[in-house]
Formats: C-alpha cells, sequence, structure tokens
C-alpha cells in the first residue's frame, strides 16, 4: 500500500514523501495516529501543489538571502571597544556586538547564535566572523574592531 508521510517518521521517511508500505501497518499505526494519509490520486494531486508552493517559498527565501548576503559585504562593519595604551581591547568582541553591529549599520536582524567568529578578537583591526543563515548558506563578515 501506498501512503503520503504527513509528519517525519523514523525508519521510514520524511514529510510530503510517498513510500510504500504494509496495509496492516498503514491501517492500523501510520493512518490512525496521522503519520500518513492514503495515496489517492487527490491526495497525490494535493501533494503536488504542496510541494510546488514550498519550492516557490524556498526560492524566494534564497533571494532574499542572497541579498541580504550582499548588503552585508558591502563594506566591513566598524564595532567599537575600549582599549588600553597599548591598543589591546579591554575583554573580546562577541557575537552579540557584531550582531547589533549589524542591526545598527546594515539594518538587518541575524540571531548571535548564527554568528561563528573565527579568532579570538583581543585587539584593534579587522577581523572575521561567519554567518550561517541555514541550508548550506553562509557567508563570511569581515568586521573592524576601533576604539571608542
Amino acid at each position: 500500500m501506498e501512503v503520503i508521510l504527513i509528519q517525519d517518521v523514523d525508519n521510514l521517511g520524511a514529510a510530503n514523501e510517498k513510500v510504500r508500505v504494509r496495509s496492516g501497518y498503514a491501517r492500523n499505526y501510520l493512518i490512525p495516529q496521522k503519520f500518513a494519509i492514503e495515496a489517492s490520486p487527490s491526495n497525490l494531486k494535493q501533494l503536488d501543489e504542496k510541494l510546488k508552493q514550498l519550492k516557490k517559498k524556498e526560492e524566494k527565501l534564497m533571494a532574499e538571502i542572497t541579498q541580504v548576503i550582499n548588503k552585508i559585504n558591502e563594506s566591513p562593519l566598524r564595532i567599537g571597544a575600549k582599549t588600553g595604551t597599548s591598543g589591546k581591547i579591554f575583554g573580546s568582541v562577541t557575537t552579540v556586538q557584531i550582531a547589533r553591529a549589524i542591526r545598527d549599520q546594515k539594518g538587518y536582524e541575524i540571531d548571535r547564535r548564527r554568528i561563528l567568529i573565527l579568532e579570538e578578537v583581543k585587539e584593534l583591526g579587522t577581523h572575521k566572523a561567519k554567518i550561517d543563515f541555514g541550508n548550506g548558506n553562509e557567508t563570511e563578515v569581515s568586521f573592524e574592531v576601533v576604539a571608542e
């Protein structure tokens, strides 16, 4: 019997996937637990339409991510830090400061947990961080630490 999975099922498949299972497993477990629906012609049409909508939504999201990446990489971010006389900063630059700089200077809200600083920042100068947007989309951002 063929069924369309409504949600992910371990060792069987992912949501919106058509799979072949034994009829007893489908009738007694998958369908009553709302894990799957029967693969009838009308349900298959609905699945095709749903997949088309998901593809359009993903393409729109990818275009938006590309736009954000281009805007962020236009110019380096400037982050102010308190420094001593030797040029070393007190403490270090954190992902919170980078997220705040992106919000203030570029106009985009990025979660600090998506930012990874590549090396510990304890001195003035230009440094790099990586931003992960998910789905394999990531970019490297350069930021400049300046004295306040």
